[in-house]
Protein backbone atom coordinates (compact mmCIF):
# COMPACT_ATOMS: atom_id res chain seq x y z
CA UNK A 1 0.00 0.00 0.00
CA UNK A 2 1.33 3.24 -0.92
CA UNK A 3 1.75 6.66 0.98
CA UNK A 4 -0.81 8.22 -0.47
CA UNK A 5 -3.25 5.00 0.00
CA UNK A 6 -2.22 4.97 4.18
CA UNK A 7 -2.95 8.67 4.10
CA UNK A 8 -6.61 8.11 3.31
CA UNK A 9 -7.03 5.34 5.59
CA UNK A 10 -6.24 7.30 8.19
CA UNK A 11 -7.99 10.00 7.38
CA UNK A 12 -11.22 7.85 6.90
CA UNK A 13 -10.51 6.34 10.49
CA UNK A 14 -10.37 9.76 11.99
CA UNK A 15 -13.58 10.87 10.54
CA UNK A 16 -15.18 7.53 11.63
CA UNK A 17 -13.99 7.67 15.11
CA UNK A 18 -14.95 11.76 15.37
CA UNK A 19 -18.74 10.93 14.00
CA UNK A 20 -18.98 8.34 16.37
CA UNK A 21 -18.24 10.20 19.50
CA UNK A 22 -20.08 13.36 18.70
CA UNK A 23 -23.61 11.14 18.25
CA UNK A 24 -26.13 10.92 20.76
CA UNK A 25 -25.79 6.83 20.19
CA UNK A 26 -22.48 7.31 21.55
CA UNK A 27 -22.71 9.45 24.43
CA UNK A 28 -25.77 7.08 25.72
CA UNK A 29 -23.04 4.34 25.43
CA UNK A 30 -21.12 6.61 27.87
CA UNK A 31 -23.22 6.55 30.79
CA UNK A 32 -22.93 5.33 34.04
CA UNK A 33 -23.99 1.74 34.67
CA UNK A 34 -26.54 3.20 37.53
CA UNK A 35 -28.07 4.95 34.78
CA UNK A 36 -31.32 5.70 37.23
CA UNK A 37 -29.25 7.89 39.10
CA UNK A 38 -29.49 10.80 36.66
CA UNK A 39 -32.21 12.95 35.69
CA UNK A 40 -34.67 11.71 32.90
CA UNK A 41 -35.87 13.66 29.76
CA UNK A 42 -38.56 13.93 27.36
CA UNK A 43 -38.00 14.62 24.34
CA UNK A 44 -40.19 16.82 22.59
CA UNK A 45 -39.02 17.95 19.48
CA UNK A 46 -35.02 19.12 19.53
CA UNK A 47 -35.52 20.41 23.05
CA UNK A 48 -35.27 18.22 26.80
CA UNK A 49 -37.49 18.90 29.00
CA UNK A 50 -36.48 17.19 32.87
CA UNK A 51 -39.53 15.48 33.97
CA UNK A 52 -37.57 13.80 37.27
CA UNK A 53 -39.84 14.22 40.31
CA UNK A 54 -36.93 14.93 42.48
CA UNK A 55 -35.28 18.05 40.71
CA UNK A 56 -39.00 19.47 40.02
CA UNK A 57 -40.14 19.08 43.48
CA UNK A 58 -36.97 20.66 45.04
CA UNK A 59 -37.45 23.78 42.58
CA UNK A 60 -40.87 23.57 44.18
CA UNK A 61 -40.22 23.68 47.52
CA UNK A 62 -37.58 26.28 46.93
CA UNK A 63 -40.38 28.82 45.12
CA UNK A 64 -42.97 28.47 48.17
CA UNK A 65 -39.76 28.70 50.63
CA UNK A 66 -38.48 32.14 49.10
CA UNK A 67 -42.68 33.09 48.48
CA UNK A 68 -42.17 33.75 45.07
CA UNK A 69 -44.90 30.71 44.29
CA UNK A 70 -47.75 32.88 45.94
CA UNK A 71 -50.75 31.47 48.01
CA UNK A 72 -51.21 27.72 47.08
CA UNK A 73 -53.31 25.25 49.17
CA UNK A 74 -52.15 21.64 48.48
CA UNK A 75 -48.58 20.23 47.68
CA UNK A 76 -47.96 19.07 43.84
CA UNK A 77 -49.64 15.87 44.09
CA UNK A 78 -45.83 14.16 42.85
CA UNK A 79 -44.24 15.56 45.55
CA UNK A 80 -45.87 13.45 48.26
CA UNK A 81 -43.25 11.08 48.82
CA UNK A 82 -40.65 14.12 48.58
CA UNK A 83 -41.80 16.34 51.36
CA UNK A 84 -42.73 13.26 53.30
CA UNK A 85 -39.11 12.03 53.05
CA UNK A 86 -37.99 15.93 53.56
CA UNK A 87 -40.22 16.12 56.60
CA UNK A 88 -39.28 12.81 58.68
CA UNK A 89 -35.71 12.89 57.66
CA UNK A 90 -32.41 14.75 58.35
CA UNK A 91 -32.80 17.32 55.60
CA UNK A 92 -35.79 19.25 57.94
CA UNK A 93 -33.76 18.95 60.98
CA UNK A 94 -30.53 20.12 59.69
CA UNK A 95 -32.33 23.17 57.64
CA UNK A 96 -34.02 24.10 61.06
CA UNK A 97 -30.74 24.03 62.61
CA UNK A 98 -29.43 26.13 60.68
CA UNK A 99 -32.15 28.70 60.89
CA UNK A 100 -31.92 28.02 64.57
CA UNK A 101 -27.56 28.71 64.57
CA UNK A 102 -28.50 32.15 62.17
CA UNK A 103 -30.98 33.79 64.68
CA UNK A 104 -28.56 32.67 67.68
CA UNK A 105 -26.08 34.35 66.30
CA UNK A 106 -27.61 37.81 65.47
CA UNK A 107 -29.16 37.84 69.16
CA UNK A 108 -25.68 37.03 70.73
CA UNK A 109 -24.49 40.28 68.72
CA UNK A 110 -27.16 42.40 70.51
CA UNK A 111 -26.22 44.34 73.65
CA UNK A 112 -29.82 43.33 75.30
CA UNK A 113 -30.97 46.75 77.30
CA UNK A 114 -31.39 46.63 81.33
CA UNK A 115 -35.30 47.71 80.91
CA UNK A 116 -36.66 44.50 80.28
CA UNK A 117 -37.97 45.76 76.80
CA UNK A 118 -36.10 43.86 74.58
CA UNK A 119 -38.26 41.00 72.81
CA UNK A 120 -38.27 38.23 70.55
CA UNK A 121 -41.75 37.15 69.02
CA UNK A 122 -42.16 32.88 68.63
CA UNK A 123 -44.95 31.29 66.02
CA UNK A 124 -46.20 27.88 67.51
CA UNK A 125 -47.14 25.24 65.10
CA UNK A 126 -44.18 24.01 62.93
CA UNK A 127 -41.81 26.47 64.69
CA UNK A 128 -42.11 25.34 68.43
CA UNK A 129 -44.07 22.69 68.25
CA UNK A 130 -43.90 20.19 65.32
CA UNK A 131 -47.24 18.79 63.65
CA UNK A 132 -45.44 16.57 61.68
CA UNK A 133 -47.52 13.55 63.60
CA UNK A 134 -50.75 14.70 62.60
CA UNK A 135 -49.79 15.52 59.16
CA UNK A 136 -48.39 11.96 58.59
CA UNK A 137 -51.93 10.82 58.99
CA UNK A 138 -53.02 13.31 56.61
CA UNK A 139 -50.87 13.15 53.42
CA UNK A 140 -48.31 15.84 54.08
CA UNK A 141 -50.48 18.99 52.96
CA UNK A 142 -51.77 16.84 50.23
CA UNK A 143 -54.77 16.58 51.21
CA UNK A 144 -57.09 19.63 51.77
CA UNK A 145 -56.90 21.00 55.40
CA UNK A 146 -59.68 20.00 57.80
CA UNK A 147 -59.90 22.19 61.12
CA UNK A 148 -61.85 19.76 62.57
CA UNK A 149 -59.21 17.23 62.75
CA UNK A 150 -56.57 19.63 63.59
CA UNK A 151 -58.31 20.43 66.81
CA UNK A 152 -58.74 17.28 67.95
CA UNK A 153 -54.82 16.89 67.82
CA UNK A 154 -54.28 20.04 69.44
CA UNK A 155 -56.10 18.95 71.94
CA UNK A 156 -54.12 15.92 72.42
CA UNK A 157 -51.35 18.47 73.59
CA UNK A 158 -49.02 16.05 72.71
CA UNK A 159 -47.10 17.73 69.70
CA UNK A 160 -43.18 17.64 70.14
CA UNK A 161 -40.61 20.37 70.12
CA UNK A 162 -38.93 21.12 67.30
CA UNK A 163 -35.40 20.37 68.84
CA UNK A 164 -33.37 23.22 67.07
CA UNK A 165 -36.45 25.98 68.51
CA UNK A 166 -35.94 24.49 71.52
CA UNK A 167 -32.48 25.17 71.83
CA UNK A 168 -32.39 28.52 70.68
CA UNK A 169 -35.43 29.35 72.33
CA UNK A 170 -33.12 28.48 75.91
CA UNK A 171 -30.23 30.49 74.86
CA UNK A 172 -32.49 33.25 74.03
CA UNK A 173 -33.56 32.93 78.08
CA UNK A 174 -30.27 33.01 78.85
CA UNK A 175 -29.67 36.22 77.07
CA UNK A 176 -32.36 37.93 79.12
CA UNK A 177 -34.71 38.76 76.27
CA UNK A 178 -38.29 38.92 77.02
CA UNK A 179 -40.52 35.70 75.06
CA UNK A 180 -43.63 36.39 73.56
CA UNK A 181 -45.59 33.86 71.57
CA UNK A 182 -47.82 34.50 68.91
CA UNK A 183 -49.99 31.88 67.29
CA UNK A 184 -53.12 31.67 64.92
CA UNK A 185 -54.03 29.45 67.36
CA UNK A 186 -58.22 30.22 68.74
CA UNK A 187 -58.22 31.12 72.56
CA UNK A 188 -60.68 28.37 73.69
CA UNK A 189 -57.36 26.24 72.89
CA UNK A 190 -55.02 28.27 75.07
CA UNK A 191 -55.18 25.53 77.73
CA UNK A 192 -54.17 22.78 75.68
CA UNK A 193 -51.88 24.85 74.10
CA UNK A 194 -49.98 25.93 77.42
CA UNK A 195 -49.98 21.99 78.53
CA UNK A 196 -48.36 21.04 75.48
CA UNK A 197 -46.02 23.13 75.36
CA UNK A 198 -45.03 22.50 79.01
CA UNK A 199 -44.60 19.09 78.01
CA UNK A 200 -42.24 19.69 74.82
CA UNK A 201 -40.18 21.78 77.67
CA UNK A 202 -40.96 25.07 76.85
CA UNK A 203 -41.04 27.52 79.89
CA UNK A 204 -40.89 31.17 80.97
CA UNK A 205 -42.83 32.93 78.38
CA UNK A 206 -43.72 36.76 78.86
CA UNK A 207 -47.55 36.41 77.18
CA UNK A 208 -48.99 34.27 75.19
CA UNK A 209 -51.73 35.59 72.23
CA UNK A 210 -54.35 33.63 70.61
CA UNK A 211 -57.28 34.15 67.96
CA UNK A 212 -60.06 36.09 70.19
CA UNK A 213 -63.69 36.27 68.85
CA UNK A 214 -62.72 39.28 66.95
CA UNK A 215 -59.71 37.95 65.08
CA UNK A 216 -61.79 35.63 63.70
CA UNK A 217 -61.24 35.56 60.16
CA UNK A 218 -58.45 38.03 60.02
CA UNK A 219 -56.06 37.12 57.79
CA UNK A 220 -52.65 35.88 59.88
CA UNK A 221 -50.35 38.82 58.37
CA UNK A 222 -52.95 41.46 59.71
CA UNK A 223 -53.63 39.57 62.72
CA UNK A 224 -49.89 39.17 63.74
CA UNK A 225 -48.97 42.66 62.47
CA UNK A 226 -51.68 43.80 65.61
CA UNK A 227 -50.85 42.09 68.30
CA UNK A 228 -47.12 43.12 67.47
CA UNK A 229 -48.07 46.98 67.56
CA UNK A 230 -49.08 46.16 70.68
CA UNK A 231 -46.10 44.75 72.25
CA UNK A 232 -44.53 48.19 70.35
CA UNK A 233 -47.06 50.76 72.12
CA UNK A 234 -46.48 48.79 75.48
CA UNK A 235 -42.34 50.21 74.70
CA UNK A 236 -41.08 46.57 73.51
CA UNK A 237 -38.10 46.42 70.84
CA UNK A 238 -39.04 43.72 68.63
CA UNK A 239 -35.45 42.31 67.80
CA UNK A 240 -36.23 39.53 66.27
CA UNK A 241 -39.15 37.27 65.13
CA UNK A 242 -39.28 33.22 64.32
CA UNK A 243 -41.97 31.53 62.07
CA UNK A 244 -42.76 29.17 59.32
CA UNK A 245 -45.05 31.12 57.46
CA UNK A 246 -44.16 34.79 55.58
CA UNK A 247 -47.26 36.06 57.16
CA UNK A 248 -45.93 35.13 60.52
CA UNK A 249 -43.19 38.01 60.00
CA UNK A 250 -44.14 40.64 57.37
CA UNK A 251 -46.75 43.44 57.27
CA UNK A 252 -46.15 46.06 59.79
CA UNK A 253 -44.38 46.44 63.22
CA UNK A 254 -41.54 44.12 62.42
CA UNK A 255 -38.73 42.30 64.16
CA UNK A 256 -35.24 43.87 63.30
CA UNK A 257 -34.79 40.66 62.10
CA UNK A 258 -36.88 37.79 60.86
CA UNK A 259 -35.86 34.19 60.60
CA UNK A 260 -37.88 31.88 58.18
CA UNK A 261 -38.04 28.45 58.97
CA UNK A 262 -38.72 25.75 56.57
CA UNK A 263 -42.53 24.16 55.89
CA UNK A 264 -43.64 22.76 52.50
CA UNK A 265 -46.49 21.50 53.68
CA UNK A 266 -48.84 24.00 53.84
CA UNK A 267 -49.38 27.78 53.28
CA UNK A 268 -51.35 30.29 55.20
CA UNK A 269 -52.23 34.20 54.07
Amino acid sequence: MGHNQIAVVFFLLFIHVSVSVSSPESILQLLPSDASSLPSYNNIGHRKFISDDFLFCEGWRFTIETNDAGPWNRIPSRCLSFVQDYMTGDRYLSDSEAVADSALAFAKKIEVSDDGKDAWVFDIDETLLSNVPFYQLHGFGSEIFDEQSFNDWVDLAEAPALPASLRFYDELKNLGVKIFLLTGRSEFQRNVTVKNLDYAGYSNWERLFLRGPSDQGTHATVYKSAKRKELEDEGYRILGSSGDQWSDLIGYAIAKRSFKLPNPMYYIA
